[in-house]
């Protein structure tokens, strides 16, 4: 019997990756997967305002901050939370918010970087001779990063799109693609387009029920795919002064787990939705993610032979 780690949605967030980190030693796996939506989404000015004072707003609020330990202090801590950070003057702000491409071309500079880094962290704090370590890009993620994970391949870490892998002596197909969203981001596609994608995807495989799918959209009208239902302007709709949850998954992946019946479906995409189902005979889950508070969700699963034997909801 062999133990898989999944988690999903880091967003960024540097203390989430950290811990991922050390899931081997903590639960004794033989592979660790951290799949979807790995880089964060905005970046936080630190803003000379003279005599050794820096001015951020993050968090909900406006700091004024002493250059230094505090200074230094509050940045980790915005990084720690899945933004990236620019010290620099108030001429330098008014530059960027007059030229938001500059601001976009900066941003995947940073997002790079991180990414380079957090891969470097892992060739130094992971044997990956004895775990299998796979890290994927997801909906929200730019093309830019593919490049990035792909070229530490030869050093261990698995990249898993495209084709077949092998996880734990199990087959794992994996798809970034979820189905359309409001925020129109980079991968995305039609139910019609995503159904075509997965069709491609099983072919490849002798025996589909005793793979992995590991899908970052969740199924749709399941536990995994609960998230705010958003009115025209994106926010959250409201009854009886309780937000309203509707499903958002994918009926594509839906249809995919109830046809082939896999070992296993991994998915994430809704933070909310932190939970597992069962779809005919195969479970699945999706650990949500919480990653601006620090916490790294996770599932551990158990493996023999061809099926699940157990798995349970891990997070701190």
């Amino acid at each position: 019997m062999a133990k898989l780690f999944f988690s999903v949605d880091v967003h960024g967030a540097e203390s989430v990756w950290r811990k991922w980190l050390r899931v081997p030693e903590l639960y004794g796996v033989e592979a660790m997967l951290l799949c979807g939506d790995l880089t964060g989404k905005s970046l936080v000015p630190l803003i000379d305002r003279g005599n050794e004072r820096v001015e951020a707003f993050y968090f909900g609020k406006k700091w004024l901050l002493e250059e230094g330990p505090e200074l230094d202090a509050m940045e980790k801590r915005i990084q720690d939370a899945g933004a990236y950070t620019l010290r620099c003057d108030p001429e330098r702000v008014s530059a960027l918010q007059e030229n938001p491409h500059e601001v976009e071309t900066l941003m995947l500079g940073m997002i790079k970087e991180r990414m380079v880094r957090w891969m470097e962290m892992v060739i130094h704090s992971v044997n990956l001779a004895a775990v299998d370590t796979v890290v994927m890009p997801g909906n929200d993620d730019d093309w830019e990063i593919d490049d990035v994970i792909k070229s530490f391949s030869d050093r261990g870490i698995r990249w898993c799109l495209d084709d077949v892998v092998e996880i734990l002596g199990a087959p794992m197909i994996s798809l970034d693609y979820v189905n359309p969203t409001p925020w129109d981001t980079p991968r995305e596609d039609s139910e019609k387009g995503l159904w075509k994608r997965i069709r491609t995807l099983v072919d490849k495989l002798d025996d589909p029920s005793g793979a992995i799918f590991n899908f970052h959209a969740p199924p749709y009208n399941t536990m995994l795919d609960l998230a705010p239902e958003l009115d025209a302007s994106k926010k959250p709709v409201t009854i009886a002064g309780q937000v309203n949850f509707v499903h958002v998954g994918s009926s594509a992946v839906a249809r995919a787990l109830e046809e082939y019946q896999p070992m296993i479906g991994l998915h994430g995409h809704i933070h909310e939705s932190s939970a597992h189902d069962m779809i005919g005979k195969t479970v699945v889950v999706n650990p949500g993610s919480e990653y601006g508070e620090g916490i790294l969700r996770g599932y551990v699963v158990e493996i023999e032979g061809s099926r699940v034997k157990n798995q349970w909801k891990v997070e701190g």
